[in-house]
């Protein structure tokens, strides 16, 4: 059986109470439409590496980066507020492109299967 280390704890806390945060007391328009992915943290707790995803063009996926990176004190005062770490950690946000990549492929394996027919093995 995997351990479970005190950092994979902490960075789902981390990735509820952001979701939370975001849907609840971010008025910002750009981030509207994202979501948390995943939280990944470092082992020392210092550093939190924050996947999200956000739908549209690379324009959009651009000024979604820009809002995280303005909301980013006002996030780790709330998520001080509500974790009570004795270190909060530094957050860093990247655009999670695993679910673009997963989308992409969908789509081609669809238009293969609609190329050579539903009957093929």
């Amino acid at each position: 059986m995997k351990p479970f280390y005190r950092s994979d704890r902490v960075g789902e806390l981390i990735q509820q109470v952001l979701s939370d945060t975001l849907r609840k007391d971010i008025n910002d328009p750009r981030l509207e439409m994202t979501t948390i992915s995943s939280v990944k943290m470092s082992a020392d707790l210092r550093i939190a590496k924050i996947y999200y995803t956000a739908s549209g063009d690379p324009e959009q996926q651009q000024n979604v980066a820009i809002g995280f990176e303005k909301a980013s004190g006002f996030l780790k005062r709330s998520l001080g507020r509500q974790l009570k770490l004795r270190y909060m950690p530094e957050l860093k946000f990247f655009l999670d492109e695993s679910f673009d990549y997963g989308s992409k492929i969908d789509k081609l394996l669809a238009s293969l299967q609609d190329k050579d027919g539903p009957d093929h093995t």
